[in-house]
């Protein structure tokens, strides 16, 4: 039987692919949970997780600053894992992640942690690093002790990752964009689990910026050449010029477009930790690969229907 630790944490995005990871390591350690998000019908599914009275939900949008103020009303830790591409990105990813902070601070919680994003810089090109980047001075300037987390990509059951690349390679032909770019996948679970030790744990974790990301870096030919592997489909990879994906960008603003503008300008970098920062070494977590873990969820789009490919021997933290 778990043990309450008399832990009360509102997660902002708590209903989202990794907030429901962040949710069910938060109640395993103990913690009560509050979800808090727009449409709190989406948060039901975390529920069974917990003992009864161990999780509640709150209608918020981080927007608004009252009803952020209202979520947070009598917790000991925040975490805020929301953000967006496109035209809302200022006023989520920046004006909200500053609402979040300084309400966190005004309601005594001892710990904030807030989720960005390798990449997050106030001069980035892109307007999802710009405001990534500046929601991060924002949460700093509020909340001195706040972890800040920075994941490269993040993959896992519900991601629009590797489900939408193997959904794509059921065609004769792959098409891959920015396929020399290089990114450092990161699994769900182990981010999961981060998220929620720096906050139960601000004593050490406290007033630091990680920067997390998986046990290998790849290229994006390299990771669509990963999920193949494991889905045992065989389309032809074929890598776009940098011409076509910048030109397909344009097109960005169309409804069902593959690519905005916004992501290509973040495709420009690579998306791997600089080395300089922690990663998930510092909350005793070996990082899991892709290939330990992935034909759990992708098997499903093996040919014939069939999940038929071999797992690979790697050992995976529990």
């Amino acid at each position: 039987m778990i043990e309450p630790t008399g832990e009360m944490v509102t997660v902002f995005g708590g209903s989202g692919f990794v907030g429901r990871y962040v949710c069910e390591f938060l109640l395993r350690a103990g913690a009560r949970v509050r979800v808090a998000t727009r449409d709190p019908r989406g948060s039901y599914f975390i529920q069974p997780l917990g003992p009864v009275g161990s999780f509640g939900f709150v209608k918020a949008d981080i927007t608004d600053a009252g009803e952020v103020a209202h979520a947070v009303n009598g917790v000991t830790s925040v975490i805020n894992l929301v953000g967006v591409f496109g035209r809302n990105a200022q006023a989520v990813n920046a004006d909200g992640a500053r609402h979040v902070a300084e309400a966190a601070k005004k309601a005594g919680a001892k710990a904030l942690v807030h989720v960005s994003a390798i990449g997050a810089d106030p001069e980035a090109q892109s307007n999802y690093g710009r405001s990534k980047g500046e929601g991060e001075t924002s949460v700093r300037k509020a909340f001195k002790n706040a972890s800040i987390i920075r994941p490269s990509l993040v993959f896992g059951p519900e991601d629009n990752l590797t489900n939408r690349f193997a959904s794509l390679a059921q065609l004769p032909f792959l098409p891959v964009i920015a396929g020399q770019r290089n990114f450092q996948p990161v699994y769900v679970r182990d981010l999961g689990r981060a998220i929620a030790r720096a906050a139960l744990d601000p004593g050490r974790h406290g007033g630091k910026t990680y920067e997390i990301g998986g046990p290998q870096a790849m290229s994006m030919v390299e990771l669509h050449r990963a999920i193949l592997e494991l889905t045992g489909q065989k389309p032809d990879i074929v890598p776009l010029p940098d011409l076509f994906g910048s030109l397909l960008s344009k097109f960005g603003w169309l409804p069902g477009a593959p690519l905005t503008r916004d992501q290509w300008l973040m495709l420009q970098n690579d998306n791997v930790p600089s080395g300089k920062l922690p990663g998930l070494e510092a909350f005793g977590i070996e990082p899991t690969p892709l290939a330990a873990v992935g034909y759990e969820w992708l098997g499903r789009f093996h040919r014939g229907g069939k999940f038929a490919g071999r797992r690979i021997n790697l050992t995976a933290t529990s």
